[in-house]
């Protein structure tokens, strides 16, 4: 089954890949099916291990096959096509990060094979997504947000495989990656100052479990150099409205809590309560007249991620924002 001809040009391992693709092709394995070990083809052939080894991780890595802890390694893929295996780790599945995982799953060749997980904000679920799918993917695309301790997790999957995706902590910086420029919100403010000073507080809504660090920073520079009463809730959801306000809102659940109230209490939008929005959506265009928005492209996001895993390139790319203002503010 394993063919090695010594005088060829070709890597031994690649051979090794190469046999193992042809058997599947004419039949000859089937998914189910076990291969021979690594000991017997190196001992068969006079190969080491580390090159037996490195085609079967070549071949685990695309899905094609598995191995059984104490049995074996297994066919567990025909579809010999599959060229690279990417695993996607998000936080949370909602509209933007639809558009980002649309724009990167169709950037990518037709010959690359893409995993999609969250981890809803849960160590122990970003935990056991990751340990057990060690070696099973060519890349892995992680949004961390800011859950702690994630650095000890990646340390086993190797460096130049792995891209950070949203937010960077200090921890990951020698990781390839694309990420929202923290100091956006204050530079973001700062454009907007003469349509935020007619009012008499501003409201940010912030959740440390969600939202990175640098946010709840740039909103208290923004507000303590321009003199500006302020206040951080985690919640808008049980927040009394008061004429003057101004919400800056990361979430659309959040969102909707203070808009609802806004109806609920006959005020105006605008004139009576202030919103700014994170992430632009054709819903925010629309609803009460538009909603002003601080949005990342999440398109541009995606269709760079594939562009950097398909050249193999290990850079850090800050992604573009857009400030967009509205009838909200």
């Amino acid at each position: 089954m394993i063919e090695i001809k010594k005088k060829l040009s070709i890597p031994k391992y690649q051979q090794i890949v190469f046999s193992i693709e042809k058997a599947i092709s004419k039949g000859k394995l089937k998914k189910g099916d076990q291969i021979p070990s690594i000991n017997a083809i190196k001992e068969k052939h006079k190969l080491s291990r580390d090159t037996v080894l490195m085609a079967f991780n070549d071949l685990k890595s695309r899905g094609i096959i598995q191995s059984v802890v104490g049995k074996g390694y297994y066919i567990t893929s025909e579809n010999i096509d599959v060229k690279q295996k990417v695993l996607l780790l998000f936080d949370e599945l909602n509209s933007f990060k639809e558009n980002l995982y649309n724009a990167f799953v169709n950037n990518v060749n037709s010959n690359v094979e893409v995993d999609i997980y969250f981890h809803h904000f849960n160590y122990n679920v970003f935990k056991k997504v990751l340990e057990d799918n060690v070696g099973d993917y060519n890349s892995y695309v992680i949004m961390p947000a800011n859950l702690n301790g994630t650095h000890t997790l990646l340390n086993n999957l190797p460096e130049d495989k792995v891209y950070i995706l949203d937010q960077m902590p200090k921890e990951l910086n020698k990781y390839a990656g694309i990420y929202q420029i923290e100091k956006d919100i204050y530079e973001n403010l700062e454009k907007a100052f003469q349509n935020i000073k007619k009012y008499k507080k501003l409201l940010l809504v912030f959740s440390s479990k969600k939202q990175p660090k640098g946010m709840k920073d740039g909103f208290i520079k923004f507000c303590e150099k321009r003199n500006l009463p302020y206040h951080i809730l985690e919640s808008a959801e049980d927040k009394t409205l008061e004429k003057g306000e101004l919400y800056i809102i990361p979430d659309d659940k959040n969102l909707l809590h203070v808009i609802k109230k806004i109806r609920a209490d006959k005020l105006s939008l605008s004139k009576d309560i202030g919103i700014i929005s994170y992430n632009d959506t054709l819903l925010k265009e629309i609803v009460e007249g538009g909603i002003t928005t601080i949005s990342t492209d999440f398109t541009a996001m995606g269709k760079r991620l594939a562009e950097m895993i398909q050249n193999n390139e290990h850079k850090h790319i800050e992604n573009p924002n857009h400030f967009i203002v509205r009838h909200s503010l």
